[in-house]
């Protein structure tokens, strides 16, 4: 396939976009986030970038906290509403009728009606350009009860979240083209795990043969 050349610019997809709330029980607000991600394992470390002109902004550099709350698709409208108003002149969480929840570690409140919330300390902030950098540890995780499985695994497939891409928003019900390593697998050990009824994967494409 032919390729087209563009302009360098902000075009990796899809990403997360989740809502990230911040503050504490006087100062509370909620910020749409999708530069995010996973940075580090141990410890577990993630980022949100925010503009400086952003009500939050301030908010995040004097408390350093910070709580990631995943978006399912019923959150999607929420999503997009906290990430086009501004705290500085009304209450998200009343607006959206979203409720807060008392986190553990960090004084900021989480967002019950999400499927996952991640609390974060922030442990630097790097100015890189339109966007500053909040880099941030992981201490703390929950999850809702219907997403564990009986074998301790969070199923998150089934949390129907969603994802951004250009502008646009798209949920995330689809079908698992394999599980991490699936393409390395001996052969005993698929054998076994078929056996056993789980899915690992797919099929090797036709141009790989």
């Amino acid at each position: 396939m032919k390729k087209v050349s563009l302009n360098p610019g902000d075009l990796l997809a899809p990403l997360p976009c989740v809502m990230v709330s911040l503050g504490d029980k006087e100062k509370s607000n909620i910020i749409t986030i999708a530069w995010t991600g996973i940075i580090n394992s141990t410890p577990p470390m993630t980022y949100i970038s925010v503009r400086p002109s952003r009500y939050s902004y301030n908010i995040l550099k004097e408390t350093k906290e910070f709580v990631i709350n995943l978006c399912n698709e019923d959150l999607a409208y929420a999503m997009d509403y906290c990430g086009n108003t501004t705290g500085a002149k009304i209450d998200k969480f009343k607006e959206m009728h979203l409720t807060k929840s008392k986190a553990s570690l960090v004084s900021c409140p989480m967002i019950k009606e999400a499927p996952l919330n991640i609390e974060c300390k922030v442990t630097e902030i790097k100015h890189l350009g339109s966007h500053d950098m909040f880099l941030a540890e992981i201490v703390a995780v929950h999850a809702n009860e219907d997403l564990m499985q009986e074998s301790g695994r969070l199923a998150l497939e089934k949390a129907n979240l969603t994802a951004y891409m250009h502008g646009e928003y798209f949920g995330m019900k689809t079908r698992r083209l394999g599980t991490y390593g699936y393409s390395v697998m001996k052969p005993s050990t698929a054998k076994k795990r078929r056996s056993e009824g789980k899915s690992f994967g797919g099929k090797k494409p036709h141009f790989y043969k």
